[in-house]
């Protein structure tokens, strides 16, 4: 099966056509430069952006696929969850698409998508040989783990139950100037520097409280680190760019050290043999180091997106539909969008 699929969740506008999940003919980015002057993505102007850009960015990765128009059987496009007025725009162009070509249509849970991202490497062993496995989402605005069961439906863990970790960098970036978006940023600067432990807190809950069903110790919780950092800058400004440096190292380790510890446990307690990180915080070089070395201490896989496809990028969405998971059409058709999708278990 090929599809053609649209990402709009934020304010990357995407266009992909995979084949069969897994094999990407063609994926078209647009990252909006414009939030950059806001240090933060603006709603209104990210939709009026996805807006302008989509049907170029359609027709160039129907066009790059070389399978063209013909040769697309299905439309996929995120339905959930993201900003109301982006997913919109994605989810309206796709609507009509399929309407106009009589495709099928498939509602795609952006989150899910994210998990799904490294089986497009075409080293990555087939989905199926992997699960039961455990995943862990991890972007801009979103930090949730995972148990994948061997049927392939996901099973809440945990999350986080405030700032996502890719908000808590870009947030700290920002205290300490370097600009946005900060992830990217905070790692370079960071890089080479050895991080002193404890500097600052872990991200545990305050008092043990976790959304219903799932297990506190597998949850985070990063505004009180962004506020251990407000503190640290205001009482004791940084003086020099080493000073920067090594703030922004520690600050950092904190979130990388509570992602690594929750995927350690959420392995020892799920027995799972494979764990699979996708998002744009997945590119993170301190990250990635810290789950390979928890990984091979523990005899687990290790599965991780290639770059290309961390952030957000309609392959994901295209690849996950190609699999058969999402709504499909008729009920597609007479859905929505939903900023708050959760993921099915089924």
């Amino acid at each position: 099966m090929t599809v053609l699929g649209i990402e709009t969740s934020c304010d990357e506008t995407s266009a992909a056509v995979v084949r069969d999940g897994r094999e990407v003919l063609s994926c078209v980015v647009h990252t909006q430069p414009e939030h950059r002057r806001w240090g933060g993505v603006v709603p209104e102007l990210a939709s009026r952006c996805h807006a302008e850009r989509l049907p170029g960015i359609v027709r160039a990765a129907v066009e790059e696929s070389g399978v063209g128009w013909s040769g697309i059987d299905t439309i996929a496009a995120t339905r959930g969850p993201g900003l109301a007025s982006s997913l919109l725009v994605g989810w309206s162009m796709a609507k009509g698409v399929a309407l106009r070509t009589g495709l099928p249509l498939v509602a795609v849970n952006h989150i899910e998508a994210h998990l799904h991202s490294v089986f497009l490497d075409p080293a990555a062993p087939p989905p199926e040989a992997c699960r039961p496995m455990v995943g862990l989402a991890v972007s801009g605005g979103h930090t949730s783990l995972f148990f994948v069961r061997a049927g392939g439906g996901l099973e809440p863990l945990g999350r986080t139950v405030d700032d996502a970790a890719g908000e808590a960098l870009d947030k700290a970036a920002k205290l300490l100037g370097l600009g946005y978006p900060g992830g990217p940023v905070i790692d370079r600067v960071a890089r080479g520097l050895v991080p002193q432990e404890g500097v600052f807190p872990e991200g545990r809950l305050h008092g043990g409280a976790a959304p219903a069903g799932l297990d506190p110790e597998l949850c985070t919780s990063f505004s009180g680190l962004k506020t251990a950092l407000l503190h640290r800058v205001t009482s004791s400004p940084p003086r020099s760019e080493a000073e920067v440096a090594r703030l922004a190292c520690d600050y950092q380790a904190a979130v990388v050290g509570a992602l690594v510890r929750r995927c350690g446990l959420a392995l020892e307690r799920t027995g799972a043999r494979f764990l699979a990180v996708g998002g744009g915080v997945s590119l993170n070089s301190s990250l990635r180091a810290r789950l390979a070395a928890m990984c091979e201490t523990r005899g687990v896989r290790l599965l991780l997106a290639l770059p290309k496809h961390c952030g957000d990028n309609a392959a994901m969405i295209a690849g996950l539909a190609g699999t058969g998971r999402g709504v499909r059409s008729p009920e597609s058709f007479d859905l929505d969008v939903d900023p708050s999708w959760a993921v099915s278990s089924r």
